[in-house]
């Protein structure tokens, strides 16, 4: 499978707030994901976590602040456009379509493809020519992320953790430079995830592209990612390595409120 060849843009979020209804969800938030890393976005529930995901994918506008990839400016533009520009996400909860995971993964392709309608239609030779591109990249991804051998399987038979693994090469079909994962081993149980765990450090690895990572599991953030940044009620309360992150006083009274570290956060 071929590699990304050149470095993916910085993503940086600067002053990002967020109200609704005269609730501040997000208040002045402010990040960077370096090229290349696995960034993760932590917190306990109502922290802002989803909220911060929806800004950078574009769901949500913010009241105030920044969202920059590399030297364009994603505050204002629309979820198509910040695709088209390089940002693909997965979500909480699977979405996918029925079919199989070659159609599936097919979808991650419709962006990307330069026949139009009518030259599909007519199957004209060019058209013709490009689906079948899109199909062995697709195949590719599939083998990448550990899906070869379902690739012509209907979705609806696979196991929850590989209908979540489509739903992730699904956005891997898009190419992007930066791939937001919401929770992706949700509901897993512990080899699913360790296997997902692995996919995304490979896919990393391999392809080149910055992760940001929100996640409950913080064993798996812990081993995963090479920056971590805390949030509560809205607010960073703290940043650095895993290292750094999980002896911090103010994340210890967040998820337990205490300053000594337990082994589940630790």
């Amino acid at each position: 499978m071929t590699a990304r060849t050149t470095t993916p843009p910085r993503l940086e979020v600067r002053d990002v707030t967020v109200r609704f209804a005269g609730l501040t969800a997000l208040d002045e938030v402010s990040f960077t994901v370096a090229p290349g890393t696995v960034h993760a976005v932590i917190g306990p529930n109502g922290a802002g976590k989803s909220t911060c995901f929806n800004v950078l994918s574009g769901l949500y506008r913010p009241a105030a602040g920044t969202v920059r990839l590399g030297d364009t400016e994603l505050t204002r533009l629309a979820p198509h456009r910040i695709a088209a520009l390089g940002v693909a996400r997965t979500f909480q909860n699977i979405v996918t379509t029925e079919g199989t995971v070659a159609d599936n993964l097919m979808l991650g392709r419709h962006a990307l493809t330069r026949a139009g309608f009518a030259a599909s239609a007519l199957r004209l030779p060019r058209a013709v020519r490009e689906q079948r591109e899109h199909l062995a990249r697709a195949r590719e991804i599939a083998e990448l992320t550990g899906l070869e051998q379902h690739f012509d399987s209907p979705v609806a038979l696979l196991s929850y953790g590989d209908r979540k693994r489509v739903e992730f090469a699904r956005a891997l079909c898009l190419e992007p430079s930066v791939l937001l994962l919401d929770e992706p081993v949700a509901g897993m149980n512990g080899a699913e995830r360790a296997r997902t765990a692995e996919v995304v450090r490979t896919v990393r690895d391999h392809l080149g592209l910055s992760v940001v990572l929100v996640e409950h599991d913080m064993g798996l953030v812990m081993r995963l990612a090479d920056d971590v940044t805390v949030l509560d009620f809205g607010r960073v309360i703290a940043h650095g390595t895993p290292d750094e992150v999980r002896r911090d006083p103010e994340v210890l009274r967040a998820y337990l409120g205490t300053e000594t570290p337990r082994e589940d956060v630790a």
